[in-house]
């Protein structure tokens, strides 16, 4: 096993209603980044299909195959036009919205009657870092009910459980096609906008995962 710092960065791929997910060119573009300060790090990807089923079995055997020391995530949050960063995972599985699979939750938590599971501190952090790109970027409490917000769940569960030393769920919006305009007239966000912001964070958390192993 290398002795490299190791940062592991997901996306999820498409779903109805999102034929063409931007995180997966998003993840592509950052796991390519070739950097000073990324010469000790090594940098994986991974895409996650839409289902609670691929979640559930994927997270775990990516986890043992990459053995990060830090894994940052990203989602699509098509409705909503800027960057979310997220400080928690709700106890909280939709049963209106099938996943891509078309398969429905039979029940509205993840984990019975616990509470919700928060990331950390370290997502104020990540806040500040992408804020300092230029990119509209905001806290969040309430990752949805959907794909994004298990995923999130499941990650924090591994991290608790000895996995990753931390980890960050980002939501983020459509992406400017062709000089499409929001609808209040300002411009959507482009990739290299959102790739500028996603290293930003990934450089965060790759400082906050080597203090970590030295402390």
């Amino acid at each position: 096993m290398s002795d490299k710092l190791r940062v592991l960065v997901t996306g999820f791929g498409p779903f109805p209603g999102a034929p063409h997910n931007p995180t997966q060119p998003l993840v592509a573009r950052l796991a390519q980044l070739r950097r000073p300060a990324f010469d000790d790090v090594e940098l994986s990807r991974h895409i996650f299909p839409v289902t609670y089923a691929a979640v559930d079995r994927q997270l775990p055997e990516v986890l043992a195959k990459v053995k990060p020391d830090a894994l940052l995530m990203f989602g699509l949050a098509a409705r909503t036009p800027y960057l979310r960063i997220e400080s928690r995972a709700r106890n909280a599985v939709t049963m209106l919205w099938p996943d891509a699979a078309n398969t429905r939750s039979s029940k509205r938590g993840i984990a019975g009657d616990a509470d919700a599971m928060t990331f950390g501190p370290h997502t104020a952090r990540l806040l500040r870092a992408a804020r300092l790109t230029g990119i509209d970027a905001r806290p969040s409490r309430d990752a949805g009910a959907y794909l994004c917000n298990y995923l999130s769940w499941r990650a924090i569960e591994n991290v608790r459980g000895g996995g990753p030393g931390l980890a960050a769920f980002i939501h983020i919006p459509l992406l400017a096609r062709s000089g499409a305009m929001r609808r209040k007239g300002a411009p959507r966000i482009t990739l290299d906008e959102l790739v500028d912001a996603g290293e930003a964070m990934l450089m965060e958390m790759v400082q906050l995962a080597r203090k970590a192993r030295v402390s």
